[in-house]
Formats: C-alpha cells, sequence, structure tokens
C-alpha cells in the first residue's frame, strides 16, 4: 500500500496545495525508505562475522547516523509543505513496497553483497523521485540530490570490498539479497528470524534491486 494520498491545506510559497501534496506523498516514500535503511544498517552492523567484522562494523555506524539525518531532513520538509510526516513503523510496514531485508548472522562481506542490492534499490528510487520533483519544487530536487551524494558514495565504500582482480562486482550476476551474500562471502549466512510480521513477504519485490 503507497502513502494516503496528502493535499495540505497550505503549503510554501510559489506551489499550490496540489503540487505541495505531490512532493509530500514523493517524500513520504522516501521517509519511509530511509527509516528502513537506517534500521537495516544496524541490523548488519550487529549481525557481521569474521575475519572483517570490526572493519566492516566499524564503517556502518557513520553510515547509519547519516541516513538517520537524511530522514529528518525529509521529515522536516514534509512539515514545511504542509504535511505529516509518518515516521511509526506500523506506517513504514504498512505503506512500504518491499520485503525486509533477508539475511541474518553472516560473514561481513556477505552482508556488503546484499547491502549493494539494498543501496542500489534505494539509489535507484531516490533518482526517480529527484527527477519528478524537478519540474514540480527545486528545492525538494535539491534536498534529494544532496541524499544521493552521500549515498552514492556509501555504496562505492561498500562495493570497493566486492570487487576481484578483474575489477568487477562479485555480486554482479545476484538476483537477490541471498544470491549476492552467496556469491560475496562464504556460504555460511543464516536466514533472519521470522516474526509476526514477516507475511510481509508476499509484498512488492523486484528480481534484482529492491526497490525502495
Amino acid at each position: 500500500m503507497s502513502p494516503r494520498s496528502s493535499t495540505p491545506r497550505y503549503t510554501v510559497p510559489g506551489l499550490s496545495t496540489r503540487e505541495g501534496g505531490q512532493m509530500i506523498d514523493l517524500l513520504s516514500m522516501r521517509l519511509h525508505s530511509l527509516n528502513d535503511l537506517a534500521l537495516t544498517l544496524k541490523h548488519i552492523h550487529w549481525n557481521v562475522t569474521g575475519p572483517h567484522f570490526i572493519a566492516v562494523h566499524e564503517m556502518l555506524d557513520p553510515q547509519t547516523l547519516a541516513v538517520r539525518g537524511m530522514a529528518d531532513a525529509a521529515a522536516e520538509r514534509i512539515s514545511a509543505l504542509g504535511g505529516e510526516p509518518r515516521g511509526t513503523a506500523g506506517a513504514l510496514v504498512t505503506e512500504r513496497t518491499w520485503d525486509d531485508y533477508s539475511v541474518g548472522r553472516a560473514d561481513a562481506i556477505a552482508h556488503l553483497g546484499a547491502l549493494d542490492l539494498v543501496y542500489t534499490g534505494i539509489i535507484a528510487d531516490h533518482r526517480k523521485a529527484a527527477a519528478k520533483a524537478a519540474s514540480v519544487d527545486p528545492v525538494t530536487e535539491d534536498l534529494l540530490i544532496e541524499h544521493l551524494r552521500s549515498l552514492e558514495q556509501f555504496q562505492w565504500f561498500v562495493r570497493a570490498h566486492l570487487e576481484n582482480s578483474a575489477g568487477a562486482l562479485t555480486t554482479a550476476d545476484a538476483g537477490s539479497e541471498k544470491q549476492a551474500a552467496a556469491a560475496a562471502g562464504p556460504s555460511r549466512t543464516t536466514p533472519a528470524k521470522k516474526t509476526a510480521g514477516t507475511k510481509r513477504v508476499a509484498k512488492k519485490s523486484t528480481a534484482g534491486k529492491r526497490a525502495r
């Protein structure tokens, strides 16, 4: 389910309330995406193992903090546009169009293989959102471009661990997070434990790139 349509009673000068509502809807999904990414990064931070543990464990904390800052900026822009940012876990689970991160306790490089696919989905959707905002609200577009600058750098950090001797990504042919994890590291990954909300797997997902 996508976020409910939001036409505010007022919005920023220069935009109609209809245009403000379009930007609120667009940013609401970006907010969910960023909140989910922050949780995923922490999940990986807690569950990495193996000889690269400390390097990956410590690399992910600054990324988590930065992504939380992006979520805060997106939420504040929604408020400035006259909307209501929905930051609860329930809203995230109800409105998102992707499944939970699927790798549990595993080798650090295996996790980075899966995380690369997560970043690909988020970056692709952020770019689409920025393109839609360009013709309506350059301020929202600028915010999303600022996010992309950091998100693409973080993916570069991840991908630097995944290159083989020929300079290609070891996960290039992976069609899912678990396949990417298996291609990147030792095959000793453990699926994430199922919770009461795991029935979310029925939600829409893409074969190779998780749209977020």
